[in-house]
């Protein structure tokens, strides 16, 4: 698989996976908080997918 296509399948899967982290205390995905762990989990998402690329 290709370095590009694994850093696109980390954003999405992290920013998901921290969009919905708000919904333990009853937030919204659309939340402040909500876009704020979505953005926090697509950047953690490409460095995971960076590094296993690098690899």
């Amino acid at each position: 698989m290709s370095n590009k296509r694994m850093i696109w399948i980390g954003a999405t899967i992290g920013s998901t996976l921290g969009g919905l982290v708000p919904n333990l205390w009853h937030a919204g995905m659309f939340s402040m908080s909500g876009i704020v762990f979505s953005t926090v989990g697509g950047v953690l998402g490409i460095w995971a997918a960076y590094q296993i690329g690098r690899g």
